[in-house]
């Protein structure tokens, strides 16, 4: 059984008082709230369990490996894990709270006092930042599951069943949050890529390959070649060639013969990327670059290799044959393989690139569920009833109502939903029935609060997630989803009316 191990909490500097500023004050305040949350709900605890649990294993598999037997890890070493656990959590809330990128965060969080005190480095002696590299490395340290929990026991401590009302709530609420109500709704969560028109694959590879060409000539492995940056010039021109061949007269004959010439070029570019590849693997000692930095310029060339075949063939199929390539053997990306092709008919966006994600929250507004789907999503219809298990096994109690458009709705959905006592106030498909349904102030009601939820898929996307979301590789972007409602519904939980401000307001009016 792992146990925490008390340590002592540093002196802390006292925020300096600003005065003038409504919006720093409202910052401020909320970052309190939040922070008095996180007590609450003892998620920090959970946080630093956690992180003594990883910590352990790791060092028992490194004794195991020495032939030695496993051994606890020391008092001090417990207060260093513990108090690093507690940082990585508020850093991790803080970043996403603000939508802002590692480096940009890193340097804000410098210069921030009210940031500092959050997230626990504000120190008398001195100020020591996380650098954009421990940031990520923080936010990777648990995993989506782990952070789900803590994510469900801060909602349950946030809603009191009925049965218990007149306990005193566990997060200071006046009123406790209601999950009865359940509204959801799916959108794309799209990849930061560029618009994946065939030939500027060929573009991005010679960037990638020449690129890290560029890196190995430095260190002093050289083959006879061309400067790397010439091959770039080269394929920039025909780029640009590419793009003007539409406002020529015969702009189909043109553009085929740009892309032969790219083909061509791309061919030059993957032969030297090879070779130097090569001499870098059998040469990498002689050089100033540790093991690591020669493999990653080695797995970087690989990756791009491994794919040039098929992005070739991709955009010769499309360009010369004129013939369709099938989604799911498409290249969207070089960077990012874990993307979908996702056509929703939606106003501006007629095609996205990502990744589904589902999306359930309460009448609070309070996210209860939501998944990335890594693979093509199944229909919205097919999504309903695994989320309401997920949240069945979470909250341990089912919905009494759930709200969705018209993409949710199935003679299965309706089964499913009579069967588990749940009311349907999902928009049907049928005009008929939708007619009779209009009648029921209840669904009516439900269907014009369900208009809230599309605001709150964009609050999560554009503010907590960042336009566009940075994260490379579908782990990643889960973990980033993760650690986003995580710091939304904190952040929607701290906006509730506390049970003593009311008698607060009442004290200072009088």
């Amino acid at each position: 059984m792992i146990e925490i191990v008390p340590f002592q909490e540093e002196f802390r500097q006292a925020l300096p008082t600003v005065e003038g500023n409504v919006d720093y004050e409202q910052f401020r305040d909320s970052l309190e709230r939040i922070a008095e949350l996180i007590k609450q709900s003892k998620i920090e605890q959970r946080v630093m369990i956690e992180a003594l649990r990883q910590h352990q294993d790791e060092d028992n598999r490194r004794r195991q490996a020495r032939g030695k037997k496993p051994k606890e890890l020391k008092a001090k070493a417990k207060q260093r894990i513990q108090k690093m656990a507690r940082q990585a959590l508020r850093c991790g809330i803080a970043r996403h709270l603000t939508g802002e990128a590692y480096r940009v965060f890193s340097c804000r969080l410098a210069d921030s006092p009210v940031l500092q005190k959050f997230c626990l480095i504000d120190w008398m002696v001195a100020i020591q930042v996380p650098s954009k590299s421990q940031l990520q490395r923080y936010e990777g340290m648990f995993e989506e599951g782990f952070l789900r929990e803590i994510i469900c026991q801060v909602t349950g401590k946030a809603a009191v069943p009925e049965a218990a009302e007149e306990q005193e709530q566990a997060l200071g609420l006046e009123h406790p949050i209601s999950l009865q109500e359940y509204f959801v709704d799916t959108t794309c969560l799209e990849a930061n890529i560029h618009y994946p028109v065939d030939w500027t694959l060929l573009r991005d590879a010679t960037r990638t390959l020449m690129k890290a060409v560029r890196l190995i000539r430095r260190e002093g492995l050289k083959n006879r070649m061309q400067e790397p940056d010439s091959f770039m010039r080269q394929m920039n021109r025909l780029s640009i060639e590419m793009t003007h061949t539409r406002r020529q007269k015969e702009g189909k004959r043109a553009r085929k013969k740009v892309f032969r010439a790219m083909k061509k070029l791309i061919k030059k570019v993957s032969g030297h990327a090879l070779v130097h590849r090569d001499m870098l693997k059998n040469n990498w000692e002689h050089t100033g670059l540790s093991e690591q930095e020669a493999g990653q310029i080695i797995q970087r060339i690989d990756a791009v290799l491994e794919q040039l075949p098929q992005a070739v063939y991709q955009a010769h199929e499309r360009i010369i044959g004129e013939r369709q390539v099938e989604n799911s053997k498409k290249i969207l990306s070089l960077y990012e393989r874990e993307i979908q092709v996702i056509v929703r008919g939606k106003a501006g966006a007629e095609t996205e690139f990502g990744n589904t994600l589902l999306l359930g929250e309460q009448s609070d507004g309070v996210i209860l569920d939501w998944k990335l789907y890594q693979e093509q999503a199944p229909a919205d219809m097919k999504l309903l009833p695994e989320s309401l298990e997920r949240i069945e096994k979470y909250y341990h109690c089912r919905p009494g109502a759930v709200t969705g458009d018209r993409g949710f709705d199935s003679a299965d959905n309706r089964r499913y939903l009579e069967r588990n006592g749940i009311k349907n106030n999902i928009c049907p498909k049928s005009v008929a029935v939708l007619r009779e349904k209009l009648q029921d102030a209840t669904f009516c009601e439900a269907q014009k609060r369900r208009g809230q939820t599309e605001g709150r898929i964009g609050i999560v996307k554009n503010v907590f997630l960042g336009s566009p979301l940075r994260s490379k590789g579908f782990f990643s972007r889960q973990m980033s989803v993760a650690w986003a409602v995580l710091s939304h519904n904190l952040w929607v939980i701290a906006r509730l009316p506390q049970a003593h401000q009311q008698d607060q307001e009442q004290q200072q009016a009088a």
